[in-house]
């Protein structure tokens, strides 16, 4: 498959089995922390189907001009791909091998910002290479330090523009049905600006260790009632039945 250009043709072929793929260090030791959390809100609340693939820090790949691209994002929502998952082990061909990518994210660099690269010459920036090669429909960056997240969505005149929060603060991700936003507090004894899902109708999706707290309180709850009973049937002369 190709699309063109007046710059450059882009064809989407598989990576050669004998590419030596980079082997970047992560800018940040939050990072696989926060692309972690993402994955298991979305796995614990049913949204992630069998045919998706949320990567972090894994290769997705284009041919530019004859010359193999490839960028590694912090995170992606791929659905679904078409091939099996032994297929996609080492890197991810769009329209080879499943749909593009719904949403990207690029957690901020404390380096060289290139999460905002729109170089078009080879290799290309980030920027322009989810905007004009894979046209990804969503694409997020996210400042660790400050809690801003800036979402840029594919316009009709094949552009990104800079998308406003609605009054929660929250992004709403069409191909998802759900809306992501920046959530603050503690999840394994980090405490600072995570990003989280809601459903449409406003509910968080929760992680695992808050659902088991969850549970906790509706069965302390659940206990206190069965308590408070008990004692206005003794209160009324009446002995409980075991």
């Amino acid at each position: 498959m190709l699309a063109t250009s007046p710059t450059y043709t882009i064809t989407w072929e598989k990576l050669p089995d004998d590419f030596v793929l980079p082997d970047d260090p992560v800018d940040n030791i939050n990072q696989p922390a926060l692309a972690a959390a993402l994955t298991e809100g979305l796995q614990l609340a049913g949204k992630l189907p069998e045919t998706a693939l949320t990567p972090t820090n894994y290769g997705i790949c284009a041919t530019i001009n004859g010359k193999l691209a490839i960028k590694a994002p912090d995170w992606a929502y791929i659905h679904p791909i078409t091939v099996s998952r032994e297929e996609v082990f080492r890197s991810y061909t769009p329209h080879l091998q499943g749909n593009i990518p719904a949403l990207v994210l690029e957690f901020l660099s404390d380096t060289d910002g290139g999460e905002y690269s729109v170089k078009e010459t080879y290799p290309p920036g980030k920027f322009f290479f989810y905007e004009q090669v894979l046209k990804v429909p969503n694409y997020g960056i996210f400042d660790l330090k400050t809690g801003i997240l800036e979402l840029y969505r594919f316009g009709d005149n094949q552009r990104y523009r800079l998308e406003s929060a609605n009054e929660q603060g929250w992004f709403w991700i069409p191909e998802m049905q759900l809306f992501l936003g920046v959530w603050e507090g503690n999840r394994q004894n980090r405490q600072g600006y995570w990003l989280r899902w809601w459903d449409e109708q406003g509910n968080l999706l929760l992680w695992g260790a808050e659902r088991v707290e969850e549970e906790r309180q509706r069965a302390d709850q659940e206990r206190q009632r069965a308590e408070k009973l008990i004692a206005q049937l003794r209160a009324a002369g009446i002995e409980p039945v075991e």
